[in-house]
């Protein structure tokens, strides 16, 4: 088919959004709409003594003012905490409670305090700046180290040391006998530094309530409908089923937006107290201050190897941030997922890993593009570029002697999760030829010529994709020989609505115009949402069982229609025939024959675990020695992302995800000073990457090993370029300035790092 399954079409959703037909948030207009404003702490730290509202109450415009106690006093929940949080035995998790307007005290420099409804916008904003808060200030820690320091101020009295959970994997036992015998240790410290997930289009949201039926319906700008459904209802203590969930169109997710945000509560809140449609819509401070960050670890780790460079044994110690409250990702983060990963492709025999989940008076860490797969590739790939360094060995060389030979599949890893499929020795060969791995010499010397440092790196890994493994979709085959498929899955960006009727018009064998995909309610499907990559890795393969499941219910009626056995009706083109026959119906016009016009089936996906998609970049930089500035070069990868839905789509998502690695390799950076106070609140101080911060980016794909354990084949790439892109920039830095004595370097690479790197290796050197 000209657009079916592998096929490079341009994604059909592009011409309504480049031409402004697109439908956010911001798009929707109600009649009598307020609008909301909020208060947000200025302190990182500080008990709530009182909130005086009287002379904001009483200015021009106001509708209501919103206080945490207000909404304790009217039942509303404070947010469960994270079930990854496990306190001592017998204890419940240990976080603060977080409620969607402060209470008691405050733990970040931007949570909300109090809301303002008005009739404007301005008038919202006007009387919040009338709000006078008490505020007690108490001392705070920012960062890790200081929540872990000896004696440090405590955000939470339950969670002693400021330790809200941990996690070990592997067995230590067999890691200190590995570590006992090995030839060489390589020791390294990294940090992936706090990111904020900066998506083209703010939060936002806009609730109504009906009075008559008591349903309140939210429509926000979320990655995940049903869950925001669920969510929200539980903080209001009330049915799911009188909350509606609708999503338009969504400029960007990154993990973020799949969290329900406090801000939806208040204005679902308000709605159903005054009876009126509430919106509210995010400033870029508003971003910065409350929208949850990522990212945020520290980790210590060593590395054993034999005297040929085979890997003995892993030993790490992970102390992740997760901001002031345990209520989001960020907790499973660090403690479950990206452990999941910690040994990438490569026979670990021993593992001994141990993981912390650290509060802090800071923003929530939540999930961001990879959520915890790049921090463990990040670690592993750093230590393997090391020891191959320390051990005089080529890089590539090194993980080729160490990668799971494809004979091994299925694997299982040390941390017990088993690889289904994978050829990853095949997919390193292919990256390197692909880069020119044996022409590095040549481009070194052309770079010296022109007074500047030249480094390459190559990285090997994987990443784990699915979050929770099932999914249901509706599909019904209406009258008109239409078709109509009802999903939970939500696009904000990634192209899956292409991608899904890629699927639907080949296993069809439909023209895809006759196909509308209906997301983004949670009225009409049921399901966890776009995240963790599961979009085609799960939502995918229930579109192709969907269409399968659809075919076989309409041979069984079309037999009964033509009077014919079952068996001896064939499918083809929205038509079905008796065999050998030109005996047949249309799919439309037995669909009209059915007591309610159309042909329904509802499917149940489940796969059998996560999927691992994998892959190979290889990186060369630029180094200016005099002022620091790194330039890429030539960036190559090589991708397993098992059966190839759309190429073009593939290699954006491929494109996007490299570009969000570099921007944390080289220069993206949230940052507070030691009392709390967020430093990098404007495009003015966070730096991101532009088009011309990147080279062009050659991608290949191998289809060669496609998924095992669910019907398309496919394991999923929307994080990809996220895992594997961090380390191998650094790597390829790090590699550069290798002969003038620098070993390791820490994240962002922004000139002034490098050019201090490289002055303060001058120095040692005399």
């Amino acid at each position: 088919m000209k657009f079916g399954i592998g096929q490079a079409v341009t994604r059909i959703e592009d011409d309504r959004l480049l031409t402004g037909r697109g439908r956010y948030v911001d798009d929707l207009r109600f009649e009598g709409e307020l609008h909301v404003a909020f208060v947000r702490s200025p302190h990182a730290h500080a008990r709530v003594a009182s909130v005086d509202a009287s002379d904001a109450k009483a200015a021009e415009g106001v509708v209501a003012v919103l206080t945490g106690a207000d909404l304790v006093a009217e039942g509303i929940a404070p947010y469960p905490a994270n079930p990854a949080l496990r306190g001592a035995k017998g204890q419940p998790p240990t976080t603060p409670p977080y409620f969607p307007l402060a209470t008691d005290a405050v733990r970040f420099v931007g949570q909300p305090v109090a809301a303002v409804v008005a009739e404007s916008r301005a008038a919202a904003e006007r009387a919040a700046a009338l709000i006078a808060v008490d505020y007690e200030p108490l001392p705070a820690v920012a960062t890790i180290e200081d929540a872990l320091a000896p004696g440090a101020p405590l955000v939470w009295p339950d969670a002693p040391g400021n330790i809200a959970g941990s996690s070990s994997f592997g067995d230590a036992a067999a890691c200190d006998a590995a570590f006992a015998q090995a030839a060489h240790v390589t020791r390294l410290s990294v940090r992936n530094q706090r990111l904020a997930p900066v998506t083209l289009e703010p939060r936002g949201c806009v609730a109504e309530f009906d009075a008559k039926t008591g349903r309140l319906t939210l429509h926000a700008s979320s990655q995940n409908p049903a869950g925001f459904q669920k969510s929200l209802a539980g903080v209001l203590k009330v049915p799911p089923e009188n909350v509606r969930v609708v999503v338009g169109d969504v400029g960007g997710g990154f993990g973020m937006k799949a969290t329900l945000h406090p801000e939806d509560v208040v204005c679902a809140f308000a709605a159903r107290k005054l009876g009126r449609p509430v919106r509210w819509r995010a400033t870029r401070l508003e971003e910065f201050q409350a929208a949850t960050h990522g990212r945020e670890q520290h980790a210590d780790a060593e590395l054993a190897l034999d005297a040929k460079g085979r890997i003995l044994g892993l030993r790490a110690r992970i102390r992740g941030g997760i901001g002031a409250y345990g209520a989001t990702a960020g907790a499973a983060i660090h403690l479950l997922i990206g452990p999941k990963v910690t040994t990438g492709v490569y026979h670990v025999p021993a593992l001994d890993l141990r993981s912390q989940a650290v509060l802090t008076h800071t923003n929530l860490i939540g999930a961001y593009r990879g959520a915890g797969r790049p921090e463990a590739i990040y670690l592993i790939e750093r230590l393997m570029d090391r020891a191959a360094a320390e051990m005089k060995i080529d890089p590539a060389e090194l993980r080729r002697r160490n990668l799971i030979p494809p004979a091994a599949m299925p694997y299982k890893t040390p941390m017990g999760e088993t690889y289904d499929s994978g050829d990853f020795p095949r997919l390193l060969e292919q990256a390197l030829a692909a880069a020119d791995w044996n022409g590095f010499d040549a481009r070194r010397k052309q770079s010296q010529a022109r007074g500047r440092l030249r480094g390459r790196a190559v990285s090997t890994f994987l990443e784990w994709t699915g979050v929770v493994h099932e999914e249901t979709v509706q599909l019904h085959v209406l009258a008109d020989g239409r078709v109509r498929v009802f999903t939970a899955m939500q696009a904000m960006g990634q192209g899956i609505e292409t991608s899904y009727l890629q699927i639907l018009a080949e296993r069809l064998q439909i023209d895809p115009a006759r196909i509308e995909i209906v997301q983004g309610d949670s009225d009409v499907a049921q399901g966890i949402g776009s995240m963790g990559s599961r979009s085609l890795y799960i939502g995918g393969s229930a579109m192709l069982t969907a269409s399968e499941q659809a075919i076989d219910a309409g041979r069984k009626l079309a037999a009964e229609e033509l009077e014919a056995a079952p068996e001896d009706i064939v499918y083809r083109a929205g038509r079905f025939e008796i065999a050998g026959t030109d005996r047949g119906i249309e799919v439309g016009e037995l669909a009209a024959k059915q007591p309610d016009r159309r042909i329904a089936v509802t499917t149940l996906q489940k796969v059998g675990g996560p999927s691992w998609p994998n892959g190979v970049h290889v990186c060369e930089v630029e180094v200016d020695p005099e002022t620091g500035e790194v330039r890429i070069d030539r960036y190559t990868t090589y991708d397993d992302v098992g059966r190839v839905i759309n190429p073009l789509i593939v290699a954006g998502q491929v494109h996007g995800g490299i570009a969000q690695a570099v921007g944390q390799a080289l220069m993206e950076h949230v940052v507070y000073d030691g009392e709390g106070q967020l430093l990098t609140g404007s495009f003015m101080d966070y730096a991101l990457p532009r088009a011309d911060d990147l080279p062009p980016i050659a991608t290949h794909t191998d289809e060669s090993q496609p998924c095992k354990i669910n019907p398309l084949g496919a394991k999923g790439v929307g994080e990809l370029g996220t895992v594997g892109a961090t380390p191998t920039v650094i790597n390829a830095i790090v590699d550069a300035l290798r002969p003038l004595g620098v070993t390791d370097l820490g994240m962002p690479a922004t000139p002034e790092r490098v050019w201090r790197a490289i002055r303060a290796a001058k120095r040692a050197a005399g």
